[in-house]
């Protein structure tokens, strides 16, 4: 003869901090991608002012990384331009966009890195942004698997 059981309430605080945390992973991913457009668009800024005018950021004395500010601003410009088509994917919610934030985040901040005596504050802004992205691309795409197991 089969048992009979009676079902078990569920328990509401467990999937409360489910809810919630899907709905940080979301926010933290709509975040990222308006981080993104917002440090491509920096980007963008830093380039078109580093290929103008050669003056505008303080000329260095003997630096490990030192480039012409004009091949900065290159540099700056391009990465600027992707960052903002990826921000933009991730609204859409393209699966690349994600593996490419996380990606284009880090040559980010390593470039930031380097550029940091040209533009002190400006650079940690940008490598400050490109942590939380990261930070916040990676956390998403682990809370929206957990909730698929």
């Amino acid at each position: 003869m089969a048992q009979h059981t009676t079902p078990q309430p569920s328990n509401p605080a467990q999937h409360r901090s489910h809810d919630t945390g899907s709905a940080w992973a979301a926010g933290g991913t709509v975040f990222a991608a308006v981080l993104l457009l917002v440090d491509g668009v920096l980007g963008v800024i830093k380039g078109i002012a580093g290929i103008a005018e050669d003056d505008v950021y303080t000329r260095l004395g003997n630096y490990t990384f030192k480039l012409d500010v004009t091949a900065w601003g290159w540099i700056h410009l391009l990465l600027g331009i992707v960052l903002i088509i990826v921000g933009a994917g991730l609204f859409k919610g393209a699966d690349w966009a994600r593996v490419m934030g996380v990606a284009l985040a880090g040559i980010s901040v390593i470039l930031n890195f380097m550029w940091l005596p040209y533009t002190p504050i400006w650079a940690i802004v940008s490598i400050a942004i490109g942590l939380f992205v990261i930070w916040a691309l990676c956390t998403g795409s682990l809370r929206q698997d957990s909730r698929t197991a």
